[in-house]
């Protein structure tokens, strides 16, 4: 017959077993998603002057751009965005917020790519109508 110090440690046995178990299969989990997400990322695809623009930011802001857009090509949701439906259907505005403000507007509904239609600086509360309706025009030329 088991003792109860004898019971209690195969009990914490069969719980690291599980835990072992378990934390190996999490270990497997996070792996593979990492490799979904290395594997299916989509590429970028700059329209009209959407590169240019994006070069011309800071040092600091286009470094925060490109972890945002580095996300989005891995198929996660930038950290601070809003849906731009004025644009397009699944048109969507990164912002940044880093030595001043920064906005690229884009669209990753498409499967074959990340279309970034339009980088600027924004220098009102409202998004100038000029950024609308270029964004709009480019989206037209990708087929949206």
């Amino acid at each position: 017959m088991a003792t109860p110090s004898h019971r209690a440690w195969q009990q914490r046995k069969s719980q690291t077993a599980h835990l072992f178990t378990s934390s190996k299969i999490f270990t497997c989990q996070i792996y593979k998603n990492l490799y979904n997400i290395i594997t299916r990322m989509k590429p970028l695809n700059f329209i009209g002057s959407s590169l240019d623009d994006l070069r011309n930011f800071p040092d600091e802001a286009r470094r925060a751009a490109g972890f945002e857009l580095y996300a989005v090509q891995c198929g996660l949701e930038p950290s601070d965005w809003k849906p731009m439906p004025t644009i397009g259907r699944g048109v969507k505005e990164i912002r940044i917020h880093v030595l001043g403000e920064w906005r690229i507007i884009y669209v990753a509904k498409l499967e074959d790519a990340v279309y970034v239609l339009h980088s600027f600086q924004k220098k009102s509360r409202k998004t100038s109508q000029q950024n609308i309706e270029l964004a709009r025009k480019r989206y037209k030329q990708i087929g949206g």
